[in-house]
């Protein structure tokens, strides 16, 4: 019986793995289940057996991305040599996240005001998975007294993650846009930098 479950979940591995790359290269849009069976030569319905539809096929791929995501973040915890290093490393990391899969996310973009509860919960997960990095990183760098002792890092921290998630480039007919054009990634990762250096600095004696 383990035999058997250790083939299915190999084979459902593999099923994401070929999907990631169809979402990757195509967009959630433009893919079909019909040509992810084809891409593993596999037939259409064994494809559905595992996953019933091309909704639960993405949120299970989006899944497997945030916990390679959040467990790249818990492996550097307590691994900075200073505050600003952690804070640097959470920016790029979630930067270079975004902008390897950028065509995976079209499924946001085209559902920005109606994303299942799904892909709210798998945000959530990340959300506290960098929460806790960078709270950590504050309560480390205190217990150093290499900065100011701060009531609620966790609070601050959260309340900082706002700010960044919240910053839009400066051309105003993209304001009112969530999820940004690929050409104004860079942008939003310059501006980022700059907030966290004002941050930082204001946490130092």
């Amino acid at each position: 019986m383990a035999a058997g479950n250790d083939h299915q979940d190999i084979k459902r591995e593999k099923i994401l793995d070929a999907s990631h790359q169809r979402f990757l290269h195509y967009g959630y849009s433009k893919t079909t289940m019909n040509e992810i069976a084809g891409d593993l030569s596999m037939s259409k319905a064994l494809l559905y057996y595992y996953f019933p539809d091309k909704s639960q096929l993405y949120m299970a791929v989006m899944r497997k991305l945030a916990n390679d995501y959040i467990k790249n973040l818990e492996d550097h915890i307590d691994t900075f040599a200073n505050l600003k290093d952690a804070f640097v490393f959470q920016i790029n990391t979630n930067h270079d996240f975004i902008v390897s899969n950028y065509n995976f996310f079209d499924f946001f973009r085209l559902n920005e005001q109606n994303l299942p509860d799904t892909i709210w919960d798998i945000v959530e997960q990340v959300h506290l998975a960098e929460l806790n990095l960078l709270s950590k990183a504050i309560k480390t760098e205190i217990e150093r007294g290499a900065i100011k002792p701060v009531e609620n890092p966790e609070e601050i921290i959260d309340l900082l993650l706002d700010a960044l998630h919240g910053i839009k480039v400066s051309a105003v007919s993209q304001k009112k846009v969530n999820f940004p054009r690929k050409e104004h990634l860079d942008e939003i990762h310059t501006k980022r930098l700059l907030l966290i250096d004002i941050f930082i600095k204001g946490l130092m004696y």
